[in-house]
């Protein structure tokens, strides 16, 4: 008894390890591994090699009059000293901000609305919200200029905020992330004499952060790197945003200065890629939060 116990580990071990010369050998990948390995390398030159290139392109401007390149900041130099950096940053972000924060305002108390209270029309109505989104924005700029002008609005920075704090995407997007969460918290809340907003201020509004992050940052995204509406909707340089400002730099490709171009191309990427580094863990948190209930 005892001597088929002691044996039976002898045994059977052998036969758990892979046979002499397979291709499950630790430190030989399989083909299929290969295949992912040179599809993300790819992906990866595809993504970053413009950025790359602009970056290094913007460090190496061309000496003026020979075909030598100096590796140095003097593009930079020369976008400060041709605009006003800080007036078009400071525009851009006061614009954006608030057409974010705006957005998440107005897109949590419209999501709020159609998920969770019941009133004639809401369907009708949120199917009208879900209509506006697929109109292009160059069918309705011109109604919206007018309503703007008409408002002494025109050529002002508010031009550019209003009009862009209803959000059709927002909307949908919360009313998605309202209707995933439990109707007994608001069952709970009335029982406790709680009115529908103290219980949206109160109980759902902090369960709806991640998704307020996804509606935030996508909007900043987004506006940060508008240049359509500026365009219309302003004139005078004070009221330029960084897209717009940007545009006086292309003088500089008559010259063949292309790095000063790119220098301020680069500038601009800065404080979008300042809210990406901040923001992608509240985005994927947000983006994952109903896949693992």
């Amino acid at each position: 008894m005892n001597t088929t116990t002691l044996q039976s580990p002898a045994t059977t071990t052998p036969s758990s390890r892979p046979p002499i010369g397979s291709s499950r050998r630790r430190g030989v990948p399989s083909p299929s591994i290969i295949g992912k390995i040179v599809v993300l390398a790819v992906a990866t030159f595809l993504t970053l090699g413009p950025v790359i290139w602009t970056l290094w392109t913007s460090l190496t401007p061309q000496v003026a009059g020979t075909d030598r390149t100096d590796f140095g900041l003097s593009a930079y130099l020369d976008v400060f000293n041709q605009v006003d950096m800080a007036l078009l940053v400071w525009n851009s972000a006061l614009v954006t901000g608030l057409c974010a924060f705006g957005q998440m305002f107005t897109a949590a108390l419209a999501g709020y609305t159609f998920a969770k209270i019941d009133f004639r029309g809401s369907r009708a109505l949120f199917a009208i919200v879900l209509a506006t989104m697929m109109v292009p924005m160059q069918v309705t700029i011109v109604p919206v200029f007018m309503l703007i002008r008409g408002m002494g609005l025109s050529d002002t920075l508010l031009a550019l905020i209003l009009p862009a704090i209803p959000t059709a995407f927002g909307t949908f997007l919360m009313r998605q992330y309202f209707l995933g969460l439990p109707a007994e918290l608001a069952e709970a809340a009335a029982i406790d004499g709680a009115s529908p907003f103290r219980t949206f201020v109160s109980v759902y509004a902090p369960l709806a952060m991640p998704g307020l992050a996804i509606v935030g940052i996508l909007a900043f995204n987004y506006h940060w790197n508008e240049f359509f509406r500026p365009l219309i909707m302003t004139i005078s340089e004070q009221n330029f945003t960084l897209p717009l400002g940007l545009v006086s730099l292309q003088g500089n490709l008559g010259t063949g200065s292309v790095s000063t171009v790119l220098a301020g191309v680069v500038l601009s990427m800065i404080p979008a890629l300042i809210v990406f580094v901040f923001g992608q863990r509240p985005l994927r948190e947000g983006l994952t939060a109903g896949t693992s209930k």
